[in-house]
């Protein structure tokens, strides 16, 4: 059969919008040839819609939008996710739905049968899981219809202990010619080969060819990556869409392995981070309806990286960054942020703080007479900082990104209202390890980050002399512990058996656990990795437990 993959990048709620991309898509897949087009989970409202489906008309709306596109639907059939209503006096009020639509009617209606509630997904709050999948026949073949979740089962994914039934067992004993899976699958580094795992055990289990086709685009933290395709049993893929971007193409799941394939699965790494923060940062800003951003500029590695991603993502003519020098900056520092700006061709201009930050300490002086000098009045810079960057942020309606990675932001080594002031948070899911090798990937070719900013030490130059390594291990042993504490759940102990440092870890562990209340209070930030801070980690403020 010809499938036309309808790879579209909705907007949450945009029901007018969703719709015409929808139907676009639609015609063009049938232009070429399809017999049967599939869409994303929910693609009628976006996905994910989360508690906007409280709202009295959220869900209605998205039912006429449904009716209306299916009048536009011919006799070639669609396949469209949707949140339909639960009729029963009992459940949730809602299903996770999708549409069989043709000759201008919906034939058939499917529910999804698993409902992950781990990491960020929460959809038992909202949805009523349906007891089985359903099948529908046509021109001659049995179609199985499931939604995300449903084929991740089984032995490569751990979610599946999570549920006491099985879509494809039951999909499985009625046998199939085709399966199709509508999805709405975020990407983190990691995910793309059980991913493809999974595509490639539920085939094998329903002994049929599956369809796979999966949103793509930011929404707020989400990132969803694409990477549609449709794979045989014996595992081999014969079609892939592209990854990070839209895509609409006729795979004939009859046919030989296609040619662009290997391009779209088997990307390195670190252009795929790239990749999937330019997208999550161009999305998060046009869907808010921003066009210029604003970046702070250092002339440290994590704001040249950020200024960067924010070049790429919205045009060098739509990003200015700021120097903020106080009188403890380096001429380096300064130098190699005038660098950067040439190198990206970003407007760029420079606020000096320190009659800022001695106005700010000349009225704090009689309060703190006596007092010797601190954090306290570290942190004044900072403050002073974000202060300035959110004035020019406000005057010119510029998106103000914050430039803290993961490493930084899990110890607590960023101040409230200073450097963590801003909008979004792009890189806040890169440790700082992978923000060096991020850097130098894009400098792999020419020079865009000033090699100076990438190999001096990091500082955040609120004192003479300061580094980072003052305050904390080296990053290589920071992150390691992080990952194993944070990301892996491991305790102190353990932690310690791998071989680190004792004193390191206990007072990582501290650090992280003191700062919950900072992270609370942080911008959202792009979740590129398994376990990110923010939505999908909820650890309580005031607590006592340690591990």
């Amino acid at each position: 059969m010809r499938v036309g993959l309808a790879q579209i990048n909705t907007i949450v709620g945009d029901m007018e919008g969703n719709r015409a991309l929808i139907l676009e898509a639609y015609r063009r897949l049938v232009g070429d040839g399809a017999e049967l087009v599939v869409f994303p989970e929910l693609a009628v409202c976006g996905y994910p819609p989360r508690d906007l489906l409280f709202k009295r008309r959220f869900v209605p709306d998205n039912l006429a939008s449904l009716k209306s596109i299916a009048a536009e639907v011919g006799e070639v059939p669609a396949v469209v996710g949707f949140v339909d209503n639960n009729p029963a006096p009992r459940g949730r009020r809602f299903f996770n739905a999708a549409a069989w639509c043709r000759r201008g009617r919906i034939d058939y209606v499917a529910r999804k049968c698993l409902l992950p509630t781990y990491d960020v997904f929460d959809e038992d709050r909202y949805f009523e899981a349906a007891e089985e999948p359903v099948i529908v026949e046509f021109a001659g073949a049995c179609i199985g219809i499931t939604i995300c979740e449903d084929i991740w089962t089984g032995p490569v994914v751990e979610t599946s202990r999570h549920y006491r039934g099985d879509p494809l067992a039951q999909l499985a004993r009625r046998g199939l010619d085709l399966l199709v899976n509508l999805s709405a699958s975020p990407w983190h580094y990691g995910k793309d080969s059980t991913r493809l795992q999974t595509v490639g055990h539920a085939a094998d289990r329903a002994a049929c060819p599956v369809v796979y086709v999966n949103a793509v685009g930011g929404n707020d933290e989400l990132i969803f990556d694409g990477h549609s395709l449709v794979m045989r049993p014996n595992g081999e893929c014969i079609g892939a869409l592209a990854g990070f971007a839209p895509d609409a193409r006729v795979i004939d799941t009859a046919g030989g392995a296609g040619d662009a394939v290997a391009t779209s699965l088997e990307q390195e790494e670190c252009a795929d981070i790239y990749d999937a923060l330019v997208l999550g940062l161009r999305d998060y800003a046009r869907k808010s309806g921003f066009r210029r951003a604003l970046v702070g500029l250092s002339g440290g590695i994590d704001s040249a990286l950020t200024a960067a991603l924010a070049a790429e993502a919205l045009g060098a003519d739509h990003v200015t960054g700021i120097s903020l020098p106080s009188p403890i900056s380096s001429q380096h520092s300064c130098d190699d942020a005038a660098a950067l700006a040439r190198n990206l061709a970003i407007a760029h201009c420079s606020l000096p703080i320190g009659s800022l930050v001695a106005a700010a300490e000349d009225v704090l002086q009689p309060l703190f007479e006596g007092r010797d000098r601190d954090v306290t009045e570290e942190n004044i810079q900072a403050r002073a900082r974000g202060l300035l960057l959110m004035a020019v942020s406000n005057k010119f309606g510029a998106l103000l990104l914050t430039t803290g990675n993961k490493s930084e932001i899990a110890v607590g080594y960023c101040t409230l209202y200073g450097d963590m002031a801003g909008g979004l948070a792009v890189i806040s899911d890169l440790p700082k390890t992978k923000v060096f090798e991020l850097s130098r990937w894009i400098n792999r070719e020419r020079e865009i980050i000033p090699w100076n900013s990438i190999e001096k030490p990091p500082s955040a130059e609120l004192r003479p002399d300061q580094k980072d390594e003052d305050s904390l291990p080296p990053y290589p042993v920071l992150d390691r512990i992080l990952r194993l504490y944070v990301e892996e759940g491991h305790s102190s102990a353990e932690i310690i058996a791998e071989g680190i440092d004792e004193a390191a870890v206990r007072d990582v562990i501290r650090k992280v656990d003191l700062n919950e209340y900072k992270r609370k209070q942080a911008a959202p930030g792009l979740k590129i990795s398994p376990l990110a801070f923010g939505v999908g980690r909820r650890i309580p403020i005031v607590q006592k437990y340690v591990s």
